[in-house]
């Protein structure tokens, strides 16, 4: 199978093509494919002429959509519009990802996850551009929409950018004291399980449509980095915060646990979120140091 896969220096990209690899895979970072360059978009497809069409590239610097509207949509948006006519054209399946921004998430730490018929309601720019990606997106039959969450799963090594767990780990590693919020309730994503997902939806020629995929159970922030340094065997350095206390250009919903039930329907059950941190720092060379239940 030929596989063309946008975006692709990212971490999300890093593992999908890990999960492809087994493929003719025809992989396009930003420096060798501009999503929003339609005239560029078309020519690659027809050059690659794959059977599989994903989408990694996204515009992810939340703060910054608000003051950057037009290159939020542009990414998040109208790129996934040209992606999706183009595997039209061609007849290839696509793949895109969501968030779980998409949703208000005002309720309260006892409400039951999203799943795929919750109705959206963005308060931000960055999540009003992903929703409209989604939509256009799933007016192509032949669409997945994985919506991810919080993704984790760089390399110990990695220099770019870190998102929340990377950062959270890279602090309490030296030794700093680490702000955490304790009222975002969350789903992490490792990037491994959720390009395993992937694989397997493709392979399984499941019904396309809008899938949440995300490592299952859900936690605060600040239950999770406890966690992280659980796992890393360190004093947990957290100072707890709020969302009140922070001056975030975008708001934050501060429950967005997902429910992973129609993935697992369809076959594929995502580990919980804890099982994924410790595979992970064990990959990464931050090998568990305190095993399952002592506590620190």
């Amino acid at each position: 199978m030929r596989v063309l896969v946008t975006g692709a220096s990212g971490q999300l990209a890093d593992a999908v093509l890990r999960a492809f690899a087994d493929c003719d895979v025809i992989a396009h970072p930003r420096a060798t494919l501009d999503v929003t360059d339609s005239d560029a978009v078309g020519r690659a497809v027809d050059q690659a002429a794959p059977a599989l069409i994903i989408n990694c590239a996204a515009f992810t610097r939340v703060d910054d959509a608000e003051s950057r509207p037009a290159d939020a949509f542009a990414v998040n948006a109208f790129a996934v519009r040209t992606l999706a006519r183009a595997a039209e054209r061609r007849g290839a399946a696509l793949v895109h990802y969501g968030s779980d921004f998409v949703f208000a998430g005002l309720d309260g730490p006892e409400a039951e996850p999203y799943d795929e018929s919750a109705a959206p309601s963005p308060r931000s720019v960055y999540a009003a551009s992903k929703l409209v990606g989604d939509w256009f997106a799933l007016d192509y039959p032949r669409a997945y929409v994985l919506r991810v969450e919080s993704l984790f799963g760089l390399p110990a090594e990695w220099n770019g950018r870190r998102g929340s767990l990377e950062t959270i780990v890279a602090g309490l590693e030296a030794g700093r004291e680490v702000p955490v919020f304790t009222d975002r309730v969350v789903s992490p994503s490792y990037v491994v399980d959720v390009a395993a997902a992937t694989r397997h939806l493709v392979d399984a020629q499941a019904a396309a449509g809008l899938y949440h995929c995300v490592n299952s159970g859900r936690g605060t922030w600040y239950q999770v980095a406890g966690e992280v340094a659980r796992l890393l065997g360190m004093a947990a350095r957290l100072k707890p915060i709020t969302t009140a206390e922070t001056r975030l250009a975008a708001a934050r919903p501060t429950f967005s646990a997902l429910s992973n039930r129609k993935l697992a329907a369809a076959g594929f059950e995502m580990p919980a979120w804890q099982d994924a941190l410790q595979r992970w720092l064990a990959a990464r060379g931050s090998a568990p140091r305190a095993e399952a239940g002592t506590a620190i």
